[in-house]
């Protein structure tokens, strides 16, 4: 019986989402024809084999750290509920899959009745993941569960990537002595597509960019956006000086200018004080000059102290100019002077590490009233899946995380016990840990096909982010060479596991 506060909880989670199928990027969007076709004609299998009520549980999960990090950022679960909610097939998706000759009638009038009536568990987005973790545990009729895969991929890979990268940028910009420091996405021209340069700015404000320049990423998630002048501004008046007391003029309040268009230090940042002067005598102030090209480290130092010997020592330097994680740093072991970041190509593309390469793969499936775990072999010890219906235990000791454990479904740990964790490949590598504190990661999102979780706001997917990365020891965090994080298997999921592949031997399965 669900209780009133249940009731109320289930409300609000239906009103958030409601409102957020209302949003640009998402409203009156195709969906279900976001798939790959061997999904349908898996569908269509199961369907003809009279299949298609048998439950199965899949994880989704990814089996490396993108870009040599020490972990990994959830992303893409707003994206997942939206699309699970609104998956319906029209008559014009109908139509088409007609005109392929591959289905019968009868097919095409149960996906006309389609609907998503099972279970998804996630990590809530905003939370350091690992390697083998479910990011998401989707349980239901595997006629449902096999059509989502493509498109849960695709949100979840996507995000998860961005936002990582996205971390690893700002902790790169932390380094130069600001605790909060200001990165600002500006890959939108440099992004593949549209729904990647949206998205992209989203899951990289999660990772802590302060800000973007697309317009449509601000007016759908109210991240702060950001723009000052191109060089053709610049290049359309007849000189530079003109053209910055015009933008000057234009924007008065907002005065950001563009100072590499012809000579940094001779021309853009004299020309930038002499403007800053008549603002000065209007009331007004200059907030920022950019640099977009040379050699960022000198010329921020030079024109930090030009702008301080004008008295201007509250005017920023902005830097944009194909800039990463590494040569971020690399500027600021150079000392070199800039307040704010902007990262474009670099960040919207995470152009060292394209894809995160998630997978999503049965685990269990319900035969005769009982769950009977399923395992994915492979001569590749790291393609090997973990078996069964799965939780995620985070472990904290003296307030910091120090393990996760990947457990069965109905275990529980009690914390005043001692607990031993072995590496689930090298198992002669343990520890045991004691007087710690549990979280469980993944939480129910959706349970019968009905919505019981309020997506949170976009800043408070952030801020969960930075209270969860300070949880972590600094040399998981570091972007070089990071200390592994001990994921471990509890000891009866390790059992399980070595019992499949026993069994699972040439020759052993067929006796």
């Amino acid at each position: 019986m669900v209780n009133a506060v249940d009731e109320a909880r289930r409300r609000r989670a239906r009103e958030r989402v409601e409102e957020i199928c209302q949003l640009p990027v998402y409203r009156n969007r195709p969906v279900a024809l976001l798939t790959d076709l061997y999904q349908l004609t898996m569908m269509y299998g199961y369907y003809k084999t009279g299949r298609s009520g048998q439950r199965v549980v899949f994880d989704l999960f990814y089996r490396n750290n993108p870009c040599g990090n020490g972990f990994a950022v959830a992303a893409g679960l707003e994206q997942v509920v939206w699309y699970l909610h609104e998956l319906r097939f029209t008559e014009e998706d109908i139509a088409y899959l007609r005109s392929l000759h591959l289905f019968s009638e009868d097919f095409l009038d149960e996906l006309r009745r389609f609907r998503f009536t099972g279970d998804v568990w996630a990590i809530p987005e905003g939370t350091v993941v690992f390697p083998n973790e479910p990011l998401l545990r989707v349980e239901g009729p595997i006629f449902e569960v096999q059509l989502i895969e493509s498109a849960l991929l695709s949100f979840v890979n996507h995000q998860t990537l961005i936002a990582t990268k996205a971390v690893r940028i700002v902790e790169s910009a932390r380094a130069a002595g600001h605790p909060s420091p200001r990165v600002l996405e500006m890959g939108l021209r440099r992004a593949q597509n549209l729904d990647a340069s949206v998205f992209g700015a989203r899951a990289a404000y999660i990772g802590g960019c302060t800000g973007t320049s697309n317009v449509l990423a601000g007016q759908c998630f109210g991240i702060p956006v950001i723009g000052t002048q191109a060089h053709s501004w610049i290049q359309s008046f007849g000189s530079e000086l003109e053209a910055f007391r015009a933008y000057a003029e234009t924007f008065p309040d907002n005065v950001v200018l563009l100072v590499d268009t012809y000579d940094v230090l001779r021309s853009g940042v004299p020309n930038a004080i002499r403007v800053a002067r008549e603002l000065a005598e209007k009331g007004k102030r200059l907030r920022a000059i950019r640099i977009d090209s040379g050699d960022l480290a000198y010329l921020s130092k030079r024109a930090r102290q030009m702008l301080d010997e004008a008295g201007l020592q509250d005017v920023e330097i902005i830097a944009s100019s194909d800039l990463n994680e590494w040569t971020i740093r690399d500027l600021v072991l150079q000392n070199a002077r800039i307040d704010t970041w902007g990262v474009g190509t670099n960040l919207i593309t995470s152009h060292d590490c394209p894809s995160l390469g998630g997978v999503y793969k049965l685990v269990a499936q319900e035969e005769d009233g009982r769950w009977v775990p399923r395992i994915k072999v492979s001569e590749n010890a790291n393609k090997v899946t973990n078996p069964g219906k799965k939780k995620v235990f985070r472990l904290y000791v003296d307030g910091m995380a120090s393990a996760d454990l990947i457990a069965l479904d109905d275990e529980t740990l009690d914390p005043e016990q001692p607990l031993e964790l072995f590496h689930p490949v090298h198992t002669y590598k343990r520890k045991v840990i004691q007087n710690y504190e549990v979280e469980e990661l993944l939480v129910p999102v959706i349970l019968d096909g009905e919505l019981v979780y309020e997506l949170p706001a976009l800043p408070e997917i952030r801020a969960r982010l930075a209270a969860c990365l300070e949880r972590f020891p600094s040399e998981i965090r570091r972007p070089v060479n990071p200390h592994e994080y001990h994921v471990d298997l509890s000891q009866r999921l390790w059992d399980l596991k070595q019992r499949l592949l026993h069994e699972m031997r040439p020759g052993k399965a067929a006796r």
